[in-house]
């Protein structure tokens, strides 16, 4: 089986690797901080296309974690603890939660529900209406735009797979050193 062809960073060789923190980069790994950095800045083009995407799609004032509860609560169209979306989008701090839905709610986006003795959150249809439209929204424009650059489906969901093993990599960390 040929050796899938390999992502190579433009002028690493003449600059070498394109870092944030070179006090970072020059430790051990230093791979490890260019992907830090590609993070840093993929993270913040993402949040500022979910905040546009949404606005497109009729919401304008919506922050990009209120964008991922409203996706989260979405997901295959069942109620939704405060705990599930916390533990979803691997939130600590409950508050940031609750915050976003009171702003979901005052959009007319959500209902409340019971389970048991807990409170529970779905979509109004207007909230389906909303990421419906974020969807045609984002198959317009960046999925499209993803396909025509061809970059490979199968490649993208191993990325995905090893962005989602760093992460507990990157929470184990985070344990210890709040251990310190």
């Amino acid at each position: 089986m040929a050796e899938k062809p390999r992502i190579k960073p433009r002028l690493q060789n003449a600059l070498g690797p394109i870092v944030s923190s070179a006090h970072l980069a020059s430790g051990a790994m230093p791979a490890l901080s260019e992907l830090e950095f590609g993070m840093i800045l993929l993270d913040h083009a993402f949040e500022r296309w979910m905040v546009r995407c949404m606005a497109a799609a009729g919401v304008p004032d919506l922050s990009p974690l209120d964008v991922l509860v409203l996706h989260t609560i979405a997901h295959r169209a069942r109620p939704k603890r405060v705990a599930d979306i916390c533990l979803v989008l691997n939130i600590e701090d409950t508050h940031l939660v609750t915050y976003s839905l009171k702003k979901l709610d005052a959009h007319k986006l959500l209902t409340s529900g019971r389970r048991g003795s807990e409170k529970t959150v779905s979509l109004t249809a207007k909230g389906g209406e909303v990421v419906q439209r974020y969807r045609k929204v984002r198959e317009a424009l960046l999925v499209k735009s993803v396909k025509s650059a061809g970059l490979d489906e199968a490649r993208l969901s191993e990325i995905a797979a090893l962005m989602r093993a760093l992460s507990g990599h990157y929470d184990q960390a985070a344990r210890a050193a709040a251990s310190l």
